[in-house]
């Protein structure tokens, strides 16, 4: 007669994953209190909240019409802004992106030059970097161009990067059978490939930077965000509502025109 076989309990984490687990809770509640104890949170001040908030909707109304046209110019100034940025940023992260996909560049050093570019690019702030090329260049719709252009290098170039690395090799593979230089190589072969995803990104990215570079004259670096620092000093409430109410449906209308041209176009 054979030995009873012992039962086994089937357990969902291992002990040493559940140890891993409590410990990250514990990390968790840990930095959350932490957290809520450095930015000393005064309980008076969210009583009134309420109150505050609707004084200042209170001064607000109506909004002032008669500044409807400064801030329509602005607001132009804002596009322009954001998209000559974003077409700077498209002719720099290109040949950087190439130099990122590894199987259009197999060189570990340029790989690594390429990602520190793009690591380097989305680690600052738009409004470090505005605050960076008005120091330069001086406040204006200049320094606001740069900094939306360097902003968006790396995301631009890490996205396009990985949809050259993500290319079908077979035509490529075709290509380079029949003869055809890298350049060839590269327009016939992989560009037909990621062009879709390329025109995405452009598109979104120009979308974010429309609401990025609404913020950029905060730190004098032109657009919309110099109209509402004006009215803010000012305390011109009623001016600020129709600035807000601009800023609000630029971006709506922004994000109307993306979704319709990626629909029917790409």
């Amino acid at each position: 007669m054979s030995a009873p076989v012992a039962e086994r309990s089937w357990q969902r984490f291992s002990p040493g994953l559940r140890l891993a687990r409590f410990a990250f809770y514990l990390c968790t509640v840990a930095a959350f209190a932490v957290s809520l104890r450095t930015i000393e949170i005064i309980p008076e001040f969210l009583y009134d909240a309420p109150e505050q908030m609707a004084d200042l909707f209170g001064r607000m109304w109506p909004p002032d019409a008669n500044y409807l046209g400064p801030t329509l110019a602005a607001l132009v100034e804002t596009l322009h802004i954001a998209t000559l940025g974003t077409l700077l940023a498209l002719a720099m992260a290109v040949p950087v992106g190439l130099l990122a996909a590894r199987n259009l560049t197999p060189s570990l050093p340029l790989n690594l030059l390429a990602k520190f570019v793009f690591v380097t690019s989305r680690s600052v702030n738009s409004l470090v970097w505005a605050l960076l090329f008005v120091a330069v260049f001086g406040p204006g719709p200049l320094a606001g161009t740069l900094a939306i252009a360097f902003r968006s290098i790396g995301f631009t170039g890490k996205l396009f990067a990985e949809a050259l690395e993500e290319s079908s090799p077979g035509s490529i593979e075709a290509l380079t059978a029949a003869g055809a230089g890298r350049l060839s190589t590269l327009v016939f072969g992989y560009w037909p490939q990621v062009k879709p995803a390329f025109w995405s990104i452009a598109l979104f990215r120009w979308d974010i930077n429309i609401r990025e570079s609404a913020v950029l004259g905060l730190v004098g670096a032109g657009g919309i965000g110099v109209a509402l620092d004006t009215a803010l000093n000012l305390l011109y409430w009623d001016q600020v509502a129709v600035v807000l109410a601009a800023i609000f449906s630029v971006v709506v209308l922004a994000e109307i025109v993306v979704t319709l041209v990626r629909n029917r176009v790409l």
